[in-house]
């Protein structure tokens, strides 16, 4: 299938659901967990940071990392992959955003309620008792005293503030992935952005919807695990090909 026919998928979609990975974050410059650590950070491993046992055992080495990443996601743009799905929600209000991404650079683009199946780097809570907390300043790059920074304290309990997102070894939020299994099942469309398709259950949405009768359409410059199921794919960078196919469905100018 071209990519005009897909084009014509998107312009007769009555129901579209988007999944986005790191893939779509990349193209603005914000590194993915596969890419090392750079500069203060280059001695450690990510994936050993984001564990609720790490936060544990350092809550103010976890916690400065968390800050740099909110750091660098302030310092970025949202791309022309972002813009062009904002502008497909905006023409077309029964589109869903479901995004495996922890960065608010759909939101900036102009995306509404966006389903963060990870969490948030911009939505920390209490670690005792769950309370919401509000960031009082954006981080500095490369703040003082170093690597650590001291989490804030809950308003509510007094516990430690954590970062706002799924940890390895936590599970999703039961709600989030609710609605998130809703929007692959009942969609006709459903678009495959920039991820790898190896994080499960978050990979697992193209299979429902495949299984609920939805085209399943993977967009990525690289092989996917997604390949396998999806119904069609095109090869390529999201900010090159998503506005192509809009401007082709006619979607956006």
């Amino acid at each position: 299938m071209t990519a005009a026919d897909i084009a014509d998928l998107i312009y007769r979609s009555k129901k579209t659901t988007v999944l986005t990975g790191a893939g779509i974050s990349a193209e603005s410059g914000l590194a993915t967990f596969r890419d090392a650590l750079t500069g203060l950070w280059e001695r450690f491993d990510a994936e050993q940071l984001a564990t609720p046992e790490a936060f544990e055992r350092d809550p103010a080495l976890v916690w400065g990392w968390y800050e740099w990443r909110r750091a660098k996601v302030a310092m970025a743009e949202p791309n022309e992959a972002h813009r062009a799905l904002a502008q497909l929600q905006a023409a077309r209000p029964q589109t869903i955003v479901v995004t495996q991404n922890v960065d608010d650079l759909h939101e900036r683009a102009g995306s509404r309620n966006v389903m963060h199946l990870h969490g948030s780097l911009f939505a920390p809570r209490c670690a005792r008792c769950g309370q919401r907390h509000v960031f009082a300043a954006t981080p500095a790059m490369e703040p003082e005293g170093g690597r650590h920074i001291a989490p804030p304290v809950c308003v509510a309990c007094g516990g430690k503030v954590r970062p706002g997102v799924v940890w390895f070894g936590e599970p999703l939020s039961p709600t989030t992935w609710s609605k998130a299994e809703a929007a692959a099942a009942n969609c006709d469309l459903l678009m495959v952005v920039g991820t790898s398709g190896l994080v499960q259950p978050a990979a697992n949405l193209a299979s429902i919807g495949r299984r609920a009768g939805a085209f399943v359409v993977v967009i990525d410059p690289h092989p996917t695990a997604i390949d396998a199921i999806c119904t069609h794919r095109l090869q390529g960078k999201a900010g090159e090909v998503l506005p192509r196919l809009l401007q082709q469905a006619r979607i956006i100018a």
